[in-house]
C-alpha cells in the first residue's frame, strides 16, 4: 500500500480518547490519499455520544499525532455526519470504520442524488483490545481498557 491512489480523501470521527483504532483509521487514509480532509465532530454534534473531550482538545490530539509525520491534511469541524463530502465533487474516497460504513453509504446516496460521482469506501477493521473486543472511546471512558487496548484491572 505504498502507492498513493486518491487525490482527495475524507475521513471523519469524534476522535475522543485518541486510541489505536483512530491511529489505524488515519494511517490508512494517509497511505491511500494525497490530500486528506479530516472531519472532527463539533462539541454539539459529538456531544450526542455522551461525555466527550472538547472539540479543541480532540483536534489538538490529532495535530500532535501528525506533528512529525504529515502536512497534507486539513482538519475541520463536523456539524453533521456528512461534512463537505456531499458538497465538494473532488473527493474520490472515504475511509471509515466498520461502525461508520453505513454513513459512507448514505453519503454516496446523497452524492448520487446530486449527480456527483460516488466515493470509493475503504472500510478499516476494528483494532481489538486484549479481550478480543474492539477498542472504543466508550470503553476507555468506562475504565475497561486503556488507549492501547490493555485491560484495566479494577479490583478494589
Amino acid at each position: 500500500m505504498n502507492k498513493t491512489k486518491y487525490k482527495k480523501l475524507a475521513v471523519g470521527g469524534t476522535f475522543d480518547k485518541f486510541h489505536e483504532g483512530h491511529k489505524k483509521l488515519l494511517e490508512t487514509a494517509f497511505d491511500l490519499g494525497e490530500k486528506i480532509e479530516i472531519g472532527v465532530t463539533s462539541d454539539d454534534f459529538g456531544g450526542l455520544k455522551g461525555d466527550i473531550d472538547p472539540c479543541k482538545k480532540r483536534i489538538s490530539n490529532l495535530k500532535t499525532f501528525f506533528k512529525d509525520k504529515k502536512s497534507n491534511f486539513h482538519i475541520m469541524k463536523l456539524e453533521d455526519p456528512y461534512g463537505t463530502t456531499i458538497y465538494e465533487e473532488d473527493f474520490e474516497a472515504i475511509v471509515v470504520s466498520e461502525e461508520t460504513e453505513p454513513t459512507a453509504i448514505e453519503i454516496n446516496k446523497i452524492r448520487n442524488e446530486k449527480n456527483m460521482f460516488p466515493l470509493d469506501i475503504i472500510v478499516v477493521s476494528f483494532v481489538l483490545a486484549d479481550d478480543g473486543t474492539p477498542i472504543s472511546s466508550t470503553r476507555i471512558r468506562n475504565g475497561e481498557i486503556n488507549k492501547k487496548g490493555h485491560l484495566i484491572n479494577n479490583k478494589n
